[in-house]
């Protein structure tokens, strides 16, 4: 039987061409960066991404020994950014801060321009934020069962605040109408004080939002926190249990921030980076830091990014399909 005459028969020809690709890898890792690299954010300046990427830019630059530049791209939830940077060439310098909602929620909800599995390469998830739900004080609801059990009896749909639809919020809310049996009507709120008005009012019974802005507004006085989305406490908020403590521990989920490259990005590189971020997110200035304003430091490795891809992206997908929402196009 004829063999394909374009295989190698030599073991030496073999061995030249791991030679030469060891080599070729070796120099990318050693020329790699030899100028500025820049971080995208999907979020304006002040924002929780925007100060996440301006905690992290400078060590990791340091790691890198070269300069990191915050670029905002804000609008439509992150998916500008993610749409940017996945168009971008794939050498390493244009860098995605991309999170759950543009990255695992969009793509389902909007009509994205981008594929979250396809355009991008997993390099690290630096860090996460838990979600709080809150609710009006004057409810006096007494804890996450209580406000189940008044849900379900409700008549009609219980009115729940997001700002934003497709966001973080809306669909955890959709989530935990899914997870406790209880139908929800979601209202999307513009302005982040117009939902703190309609929620410290009793316009809506409850929204999930982040750890350090529950931790925040509860100082108010108007509103309460039932359950923190979270495996174990935040120390910002010691005394508000987790979901799993409350009874509901499939209501588990995190808004969590990952460092992605493009797709086609070489290997060498996202080793670089992966290992330049770990280091950062090992520093334990750094952590309290981010601790402090409330995030979680996580560093994990491009595989265990995949994993969390490979976990998270059909989980948000059932919920979004289940949940009906559609966004403009």
């Amino acid at each position: 039987m004829k063999r394909n005459s374009r295989v190698c028969k030599s073991p030496f020809k073999a061995l030249f061409f791991i030679a030469a690709f060891a080599a070729s890898f070796a120099h990318a890792q050693t020329g790699y960066p030899d100028k500025p690299v820049t971080l995208v954010v999907g979020f304006a300046p002040g924002t929780a991404p925007d100060i996440l990427a301006r905690q992290i830019a400078e060590p990791l630059g340091k790691a890198l020994n070269t300069s990191v530049i915050v670029d905002n791209k804000s609008g439509a939830g992150g998916q500008i950014a993610a749409a940017a940077v996945a168009k971008s060439a794939p050498d390493g310098y244009q860098l995605l801060l991309g999170e759950v909602g543009s990255i695992a929620i969009a793509p389902f909800a909007f009509k994205t321009t981008y594929n979250a599995v396809k355009d991008f390469v997993p390099i690290s998830e630096v860090a996460r934020s838990e979600f709080v739900w809150i609710v009006p004080i004057k409810r006096n609801y007494k804890s996450l069962a209580d406000f189940v059990d008044k849900a379900k009896k409700s008549q009609g749909k219980v009115l729940v605040g997001t700002f934003g639809g497709g966001s973080p919020g809306h669909i955890g809310a959709e989530l935990f109408s899914q997870k406790a049996a209880f139908p929800v009507e979601p209202v999307h709120y513009r302005q982040v004080g117009d939902g703190l008005t309609g929620l410290a009012n009793g316009d809506v019974e409850g929204a999930f939002v982040s750890v350090a802005f529950a931790a925040a507004q509860l100082k108010g006085g108007k509103i309460a926190a039932l359950a923190q989305t979270g495996d174990a406490r935040s120390k910002l908020l010691p005394d508000v249990p987790t979901v799993g403590e409350a009874g509901f521990a499939d209501l588990k989920f995190a808004g969590w921030f990952a460092l992605l490259a493009p797709a086609g990005a070489s290997p060498a590189v996202i080793t670089r980076v992966g290992n330049a971020i770990r280091d950062v997110a090992k520093d334990p200035v750094m952590a309290q830091k981010l601790v402090e304003i409330g995030f979680t430091v996580v560093g994990s490795t491009p595989s265990e990014m995949a994993k969390l891809l490979n976990d998270d992206i059909p989980k948000w997908k059932r919920v979004v399909e289940e949940s009906g929402f559609k966004g403009p196009n």
